[in-house]
């Protein structure tokens, strides 16, 4: 996979939702800080030589759908570029209980810093896709629509992991079309004060 400089991945299966104003890199920037804060894994400085290199696998601890290898290369890039990710599967493929479906390998230091991160974001998106999926093959031939609730700052993150289940996304915000819900018409006071103010 190749990773653009807008750090987006070129060849990704499923392509995140586009938002106007998220900035995937900038969560992503987030979730490592929140981790590391400002000293990094102080027990693996403490404790494994600085250039130290290893091989990690990825091994699925469940049957399901996996989503989040298109995030987790993002964010294996952004703690250090020179690692190498190489995958078995691809995001949206059924894996089961014991597979290795990826590996990396580089420094010691770096996939330490990387993989809480990664596997956070990877098996909350693979947790959603397996359920979606479930819920989408029940519901065929109608659809499942994901919906602006999600947890917060998570909203792209989540509507991609349901594409990824095959689901389909709704609308993204307030700001992408007009619904008129209870509440509009509750505060408006009443449908014909709604036309009103339209």
């Amino acid at each position: 996979m190749h990773i653009s400089n807008l750090g987006l991945i070129d060849s990704v299966v499923v392509k995140p939702p586009v938002h106007p104003t998220y900035d995937l890199k900038g969560v992503i920037q987030l979730a490592l800080s929140e981790d590391a804060g400002d000293k990094g894994d102080v027990t693996c400085l403490a404790t494994i030589p600085t250039e130290m290199e290893v091989e990690a696998y990825f091994l699925a601890k469940d049957d399901g759908i996996v989503a989040g290898i298109a995030l987790a290369e993002m964010i294996f890039n952004e703690v250090d570029p020179t690692l190498k990710v190489e995958w078995f599967r691809k995001d949206g493929d059924n894996v089961v209980r014991g597979l290795k479906f990826g590996k990396v390998h580089g420094r010691a230091h770096s996939i330490v810093v990387a993989k809480r991160v990664v596997l956070n974001f990877m098996q909350r998106m693979s947790g959603i896709a397996t359920l979606t999926k479930a819920m989408a093959d029940t519901a065929h031939p109608a659809c499942i629509l994901k919906t602006r609730k999600t947890a917060p700052a998570f909203r792209l993150v989540d509507k991609w992991a349901v594409l990824i289940g095959g689901g389909q996304n709704h609308r993204m915000g307030l700001f992408d079309m007009v619904m008129i819900k209870d509440n509009h018409i509750s505060i408006a006071g009443g449908v014909s004060n709604v036309n009103r103010y339209s």
